[in-house]
């Protein structure tokens, strides 16, 4: 019996042993970050941004979190679709990181979407807002850092009719999965606030001149609603006031259309642009107040969309390593925590992840002012704790189409 006992003592001793040595291995060892971005092309100007902002957040933290270090792994994949796939290929086989940050772009997002699935890798995205990741075909390894594409836009659409009290809207917009979604988002809720959009415009992603399309705008609307990503959106509105068209017809703008990290090269033609977004340099936060001091002190600019998604991102994942004590090796562990987080002093305001994996978050109505000398998206008005299904109900909201060039059908356009 004594005999009995002293084996099972052993046995006890030795799992403890392997228990113990495979948790300092894990302690001992570097969390294996990925991060993929954009270098290169119209959305590399959001690519810069997010990989400041990814940098200032391990930098604060001596690339230290929830006590093992980080090792980052950054990809480049030059905005294309493709290239993407093999990038995060590289980062999950060959540099076998643990967690991804990334991508910047919706079709990038839905290209490595199967892949995702297929390894189990957990991804956050600082940006992409492909609509379905987190709607008609949630990936279980996916979450979001944003807003789904047409999450802002939903409450600019209503703000529009009925408080700026338009009635017919034009809409431009990149020629891309991100355009669409945020045009369609407005479309739903201007038109069904009484609304109606008369004219959609869609630019190439790299167009290198918008003056073929300014000259196409109705002159008879009441307002122009501009999507733009990347750089972009410096291009369109200063030619929107070189061809005469500020002053005439107000311009109203998705979130990244007057991204703070573009706004400075927009000068005054910036002035009165009206935007929605989940995030703005102004709000009055105090984690957002220390955040935009940091971000001033490293580059000499306030953040943005970019910026804040890629730091949201960031946080979404230092909050699940707190939750499961550094524990990423036990990946179903933090993948669930990664799902449940919650962010009451994130710098856009309070954050939760819906049961889909998208936040539920403030949005805001901005309007570019010049504020202490520098041009600002100044905050209007706050719809609070907003869904990625607006007020509909998420039911009724998914037995439709996805948000698309085509839908909600366009039953207002003239010739």
């Amino acid at each position: 019996m004594l005999k009995n006992m002293h084996k099972k003592a052993m046995v006890a001793v030795l799992a403890s042993a392997i228990f113990s040595s495979a948790s300092y291995a894990a302690e001992s060892t570097p969390i294996r970050v990925g991060f993929l971005t954009i270098k290169s092309g119209a959305l590399a100007a959001g690519g810069k941004q997010m990989e400041e902002a990814v940098n200032l957040f391990l930098k604060e933290r001596n690339n230290t979190i929830a006590g093992r270090k980080v090792e980052l792994f950054v990809a480049d994949t030059s905005g294309q679709p493709a290239v993407t796939k093999t990038k995060t290929q590289e980062l999950v086989e060959k540099d076998k990181v643990q967690v991804i940050i990334g991508p910047l772009a919706a079709f990038e997002a839905i290209a490595v979407d199967d892949y995702i699935k297929k390894v189990g890798i957990p991804v956050i995205s600082p940006s992409a807002g492909a609509e379905d990741l987190t709607q008609r075909k949630p990936n279980p390894w996916f979450v979001r850092g944003v807003g789904s594409s047409a999450q802002p836009s939903h409450a600019l659409g209503e703000y529009a009719a009925k408080e700026l009290k338009y009635k017919r809207i034009a809409i431009i917009a990149d020629d891309f999965a991100f355009g669409h979604e945020i045009a369609a988002g407005f479309q739903r809720t201007f038109e069904d606030n009484g609304g109606k959009v008369v004219q959609k415009l869609w630019t190439p992603l790299n167009v290198a001149d918008y003056g073929t399309y300014m000259g196409q705008i109705k002159p008879n609307v009441d307002a122009v609603f501009a999507a733009f990503a990347g750089g972009n959106g410096v291009k369109f509105v200063k030619q929107y006031s070189e061809y005469g068209l500020k002053g005439k017809i107000p311009l109203l703008g998705a979130m990244t259309t007057v991204d703070e990290g573009i706004l400075p090269f927009m000068g005054d033609d910036a002035l009165g642009i009206v935007s929605t977004g989940w995030y703005s340099a102004n709000l009055n936060n105090a984690a957002n107040a220390k955040f935009v001091k940091d971000f001033n002190a490293a580059y000499k600019k306030d953040p943005g969309y970019y910026s804040m998604g890629a730091y949201g991102a960031a946080l979404m994942l230092e909050q699940a390593l707190k939750d499961v004590k550094g524990n990423i090796e036990d990946k179903n562990a933090f993948m669930a925590a990664l799902r449940a987080v919650q962010l009451p002093n994130d710098p856009r305001g309070k954050v939760t992840l819906d049961a889909l994996g998208n936040p539920i978050m403030d949005i805001y109505i901005r309007k570019v002012e010049r504020k202490d000398g520098k041009l600002s998206n100044v905050v209007v008005k706050t719809y609070p704790a907003v869904s990625q299904f607006w007020t509909y109900k998420a039911k009724d909201f998914l037995s439709n189409p996805v948000y698309s060039r085509d839908y909600p059908p366009a039953n207002n356009l003239e010739n």
